[in-house]
């Protein structure tokens, strides 16, 4: 079974990626949908986390995603106890699922997971995609959710790796600011590669220069 994994910072459109793989018939694992569930009424960390930090699960019975982030953002070590927390939570979701499709005997899994690099999780994958928008649409996007200002934009940005980094870095990367039909084909182009058996060619130690530009037609 092939792993891509699929990556990029906020707001570079991983979202519509994701649902475009799923369309091509690629099954997604999504890192954020899973923390969505273990923070719901029920979910796994749910408890731990009301342990480390006091008042943040709601009457409802889940965890209050704004209330945290005022709690950790700015501290370290709160951030670094959230992590611990959370992280084994949603690796043991990911295995559930690449378990699944081992069975099932899927040829291509995708992984949609935002600190790809940044948590080391490029090992797991045979390839990597890099989501990429020009700061100035990204920008745009996030200060259109709700909650969002520029200094919470900015503290997210300061705990991810540039953009450009993980241009670099990565095997293929897809561009969001042009239209989702250029999306779309550059999506399509990997996909079909891939499901060929087409594996990006790796240099030794990080990833540098490996970007493809498959996907064009």
């Amino acid at each position: 079974m092939i792993v891509l994994g699929l990556t990029g910072s906020i707001a570079m459109g991983k979202s519509t990626a994701h649902a475009m793989l799923k369309e091509m018939g690629v099954p997604v694992h999504d890192a954020d949908a899973a923390v969505h569930r273990l923070f719901a009424p029920g979910g796994a960390a749910v408890a731990p986390l009301e342990a480390a930090f006091p008042g943040v699960v709601t009457k409802a019975g889940g965890v209050d995603r704004q209330e945290l982030s005022k709690r950790v953002m700015g501290d370290e070590d709160a951030f670094r106890r959230l992590e611990g927390i959370v992280h084994p939570l949603v690796r043991g979701a990911e295995h559930a699922f690449m378990a699944r499709q081992r069975l099932a005997r899927v040829p291509l899994v995708a992984l949609d997971v935002p600190l790809l690099f940044e948590t080391g999780g490029e090992a797991r994958c045979d390839a990597v995609a890099v989501l990429s928008a020009p700061l100035f649409l990204q920008r745009l996007r996030v200060l259109k959710r709700p909650g969002m200002t520029e200094a919470k934009f900015q503290a997210i940005l300061a705990r991810q790796m540039p953009d450009g980094q993980k241009r670099r870095r990565a095997d293929y990367v897809v561009p969001t600011g042009l239209g989702k039909a250029l999306t779309r084909r550059r999506l399509a182009g990997i996909v079909r590669a891939l499901r060929a058996g087409r594996l990006p060619t790796r240099s030794p130690g990080p990833r540098r220069s490996r970007r493809k530009s498959i996907g064009h037609a």
